[in-house]
C-alpha cells in the first residue's frame, strides 16, 4: 500500500482549482486584474493536464482570408502541427485550422455571460479553414474535413439557484447562430455538455465539477484526433498584398 487513492487525487484538483479562483474573487478589487487571475487558473488548469499536443492560451485566431476573431480567453489549439503561431505586441494569433476548442471565463455565469461566450465562439466558427491531402510514405490521405471547433464557459460561480437549474438550460439552449457552447463548468456547482445523441444538454449538479469537466475535454479532444494540415501557401498570399 502505498498511502495514496486517486479518490483523494481527484479530489483535491477539485479543491484546488475552487480556493485559487475564491482568492482571486476575495483578494483582487480590480475587475480587469480580477478577469485575467481566474483566466490564468483555467490556463493552468489545461497546462497541467492537457496532453503536451495542445497547448491553451488567451489569444485571437486568424483566417488565410485576414478575418480575425475577438479577443478569446482560453484557446485550446494543436501546437505539435501547427507550423506557426503569430505574436505582435504581447497579442497572441492563432491559425483557425490549429483550434480545437475556445472557452469564455467569468467569475460567475450569468444569461449575459453566456450569451457572450456564444457570440465569441461563433466568431471563431465563421472563420475560414483550410486542408490539404496529407502524404505519406505509399502515397496521400484526402484532405481532412476540419471538426466542429469546442465552445465552452467557465466560472467559479452562478447568479440563478438552484446554479445548474433550468435558468441555466434555458440560457444555454437559447443560442445564436453558431454560438452552441458544447462543454462548460462552475467549479463550485457543476458542469455541462451537450448530447448530440439527445440533441439536449447533460447537465451535472455537485459532485467534482473541475474533474469531470476536465475528463468530458479529453474526451472531446480525443474523438477530433489530429487537426487538419494547413495550407501555408494560403497564409502567405498575404505578404504579396499592400496596404
Amino acid at each position: 500500500m502505498t498511502g495514496w487513492s486517486l479518490h483523494h487525487v481527484l479530489s483535491g484538483l477539485d479543491t484546488e482549482v475552487n480556493a485559487r479562483l475564491q482568492r482571486a474573487r476575495e483578494s483582487i478589487r480590480h475587475s480587469g486584474t480580477k478577469g485575467d487571475a481566474s483566466e490564468n487558473v483555467w490556463l493552468a488548469l489545461f497546462a497541467d493536464y492537457l496532453p503536451a499536443r495542445y497547448h491553451a492560451r488567451k489569444a485571437h485566431v486568424v483566417d488565410s482570408k485576414g478575418r480575425i476573431s475577438d479577443q478569446i480567453d482560453v484557446v485550446v489549439f494543436d501546437r505539435q502541427y501547427s507550423p506557426f503561431i503569430f505574436s505582435f505586441e504581447a497579442q497572441i494569433f492563432v491559425p483557425a485550422e490549429s483550434v480545437y476548442a475556445v472557452f469564455e471565463t467569468k467569475q460567475t455565469v450569468t444569461s449575459g455571460y453566456v450569451e457572450y461566450a456564444q457570440k465569441k465562439t461563433a466568431s471563431v466558427r465563421r472563420l475560414h479553414r483550410t486542408s490539404l491531402p496529407i502524404p505519406h510514405a505509399g502515397g496521400e490521405y484526402p484532405a481532412k474535413v476540419p471538426f466542429p471547433i469546442l465552445g465552452g464557459i467557465l466560472s467559479l460561480e452562478s447568479e440563478w439557484k438552484p446554479p445548474m437549474g433550468r435558468s441555466l438550460r434555458r440560457a444555454l439552449e437559447t443560442s445564436c447562430a453558431g454560438g452552441q457552447l458544447d462543454l462548460g463548468c462552475v467549479a463550485a456547482h457543476g458542469h455541462f455538455h451537450f448530447d448530440k445523441d439527445q440533441d439536449g444538454y447533460n447537465v451535472f449538479d455537485g459532485g467534482r465539477p473541475v474533474t469531470a469537466f476536465l475528463f468530458d475535454l479529453l474526451s472531446h479532444l480525443q474523438s477530433r484526433a489530429t487537426v487538419p494540415m494547413i495550407d501555408i501557401h494560403a497564409y502567405g498570399r498575404w505578404l504579396e498584398k499592400r496596404s
